[in-house]
Formats: C-alpha cells, sequence, structure tokens
C-alpha cells in the first residue's frame, strides 16, 4: 500500500465519527489493528478499507454486544456465536421491557391514586362505582390484625413481600396491596381477614397463581386511617343491606396509595373499602 493510500489516526476518527482513544482500545483489544505503526513516532495509520471493520463493531455494539463478546466473535470467525450471543441479549432485552412496562404501569396507578385522594369525598361517604377487571397475587393471612392491630397487619405484608420476591414480582407491586373477607364472614359481620395479596397488573396475569377480581358495581367506601377500617366495613354492610343490594363477593381493603413522608413513626394510608353488589330487580 503506497503511503498516500494510509490515513492518520485522527483522521480515522473523524471519518467514523470515533474518538481517538476508542481506536487506541480496538487496537489494544485486537479489534482493529492500524494498517501501519511508524516506528520512529508509535503513529498509528489505516487503511480507507478498514471501515467496514469500524462499522461491524458499531452495529454489534448497538445490538447490546460487549466489546468482550465481539472480540471472542472476531477471533473465532464463527457466525454461529453471532446468533448465541443475539439469542441471549434478546432474551435480556424482553426482560427489561417487562420490568419497565410493570413499573410504567405502577407509576400510573400512584398517580391516578394520588389524584383520586385528592379529590375523594370525606372519610366515610359511601359511593358505586363500576370497577374493571384486576390482577392479583396473594397468599392466605396468618395473624388475625383487626385482633391485633396495626403491628400484626406489619407482619402480614412483610409476608407478602418475602413471598412475592420468591415468585419473582418486582418489588414495585407491594405498594398497591390489599386484604380480604370471606363473603360469608362478611354478611355475618366476623371480620377475620382471609387472604393479603398485591395487585400485578394486567401485564402479570400469566404468573403462576395470578388471580382475578371480576369487573363490576362495587359498594366502597374512602377513609385514611388503618384504625377506621371495621367501623366504616360495618358502615359499607350497613348500606348493603339498606338499600337491598346482593353482595356478590369476598370483602376487599384495598391501600390506594401511602403518604409515609411526613411521619416515620406511622403507616399513612389512603384506603378503599369495597365489595361487589348485585341490584335485585
Amino acid at each position: 500500500m503506497k503511503s498516500g493510500d494510509l490515513i492518520p489516526i485522527g483522521r480515522m476518527a473523524e471519518l467514523n465519527h470515533v474518538s481517538i482513544a476508542t481506536l487506541r482500545l480496538y487496537d489494544r483489544l485486537g479489534l482493529l489493528r492500524p494498517q501501519f505503526v511508524d516506528p520512529d513516532t508509535g503513529y498509528r495509520y489505516y487503511g480507507i478499507h478498514q471501515n467496514a471493520r469500524l462499522d461491524m463493531i458499531a452495529y454489534m455494539k448497538e445490538l447490546g454486544m460487549s466489546l468482550t463478546e465481539i472480540g471472542d466473535v472476531f477471533g473465532k470467525e464463527d457466525i454461529s456465536l453471532i446468533e448465541e450471543i443475539l439469542a441471549r441479549k434478546n432474551e435480556q432485552i424482553h426482560a427489561q421491557i417487562n420490568e419497565l412496562r410493570a413499573k410504567h404501569d405502577a407509576v400510573e396507578r400512584a398517580i391516578e391514586s394520588i389524584e383520586r385522594y385528592r379529590k375523594s369525598p370525606t372519610t366515610g361517604t359511601i359511593s358505586l362505582e363500576y370497577i374493571d377487571r384486576r390482577f392479583y397475587w396473594g397468599i392466605p393471612c396468618q395473624d388475625d390484625f383487626y385482633a391485633e392491630g396495626i403491628d400484626g397487619y406489619e407482619r402480614e405484608l412483610a409476608r407478602l413481600r418475602r413471598a412475592l420476591m420468591e415468585q419473582g414480582f418486582d418489588h414495585i407491586h407491594s405498594y398497591h396491596v390489599g386484604t380480604s373477607i370471606l363473603q360469608a364472614d362478611f354478611e355475618q359481620e366476623r371480620f377475620v381477614p382471609a387472604q393479603v395479596f398485591a395487585f400485578t397488573g394486567s401485564r402479570s396475569k400469566a404468573a403462576v397463581g395470578t388471580a382475578v377480581l371480576d369487573s363490576g358495581m362495587y359498594a366502597c367506601i374512602y377513609l385514611d386511617s388503618f384504625d377506621d377500617e371495621i367501623p366504616c366495613a360495618r358502615q359499607l354492610l350497613a348500606y348493603c343491606r339498606q338499600n337491598r343490594y346482593q353482595i356478590a363477593g369476598d370483602y376487599v381493603c384495598e391501600v390506594m396509595t401511602e403518604f409515609n413522608v411526613f411521619d416515620q413513626d406511622k403507616r399513612s394510608m389512603f384506603l378503599r373499602l369495597q365489595v361487589p353488589v348485585n341490584f335485585g330487580k
């Protein structure tokens, strides 16, 4: 090759929109050796045809391959190795996408819950609402936290979070939780917790053990204190009886959002108590 055909490292970097330091790194890693190195100055020179190798390195990096992986491919010259690496990258990308979707769903739920809190009626106000289908994953309650108080609830919540982690759920799911009372117990005013669970969002519906709360009309009452749940639950039951609504499923206490910002010693919750109802015709 004629010396006039050689490209100095600075010009090679400029032509390919990379830094001189990057070209030196590629040389050190064996990804792209210069065509000629001046023995006196150590200055690197490249051939114009080497742009193709730089383009390939850039493409592989865009696909998510590391420089080590690119070096392995170049060293072994095995096209099947590229396929194997990209298959792994594809799985990683899908996992990242699912994680981002779960976070996106959680952020949207948080915004909706805060807006609902700002516009909610005073504690004890009852409403009839249509609630869309929801997916959840839960475990049976071990403690009767209605009898034991908030400490019992905290133990159940800790158990739920451990179980969620063991099932591979993102931690962010554990901030939108609920508890339930079986329909028969609720109708007879036996306030015994049955399940503690996390709302998982529609994207987690395929997870093992995920259950569904059907869409429908719910009698609801809002409150902002754990200590007020039982009195408000009684009020909700009385409202259904007074209006001859038929209770159509289990009672649910849903933690819409939490505001543990101003008091480090108290869990501040905004709750929605709810039961599905049918109307006698």
